[in-house]
């Protein structure tokens, strides 16, 4: 059982470690923190396409990751 969750573990690790690479930068640097970057951070724009696919896969794949941890704490011993 646990070579199962140990193997389904590295592949939503790999699965998680790509979705958030793909990601889009959420900043344009210090210039635009200065510049108006604020209004980007603390606005109200709602992420769409994508991005809010990209954003709910990272959540569900982070919570699969959390459960699989859990799991294979509670079956190594």
């Amino acid at each position: 059982m646990s070579t199962v969750l140990t193997v389904l573990l590295i592949i939503v690790s790999v699965l998680l470690i790509t979705v958030i690479i793909l990601q889009p930068g959420k900043s344009a640097g210090l210039s635009g923190a200065i510049s108006g970057g604020a209004e980007q951070l603390f606005g109200k724009q709602k992420a769409r396409g994508l991005e809010l696919i990209l954003h709910r896969i990272t959540i569900v794949l982070s919570v699969v990751f959390f459960a699989i941890l859990i799991a294979l704490a509670y079956f190594v011993q």
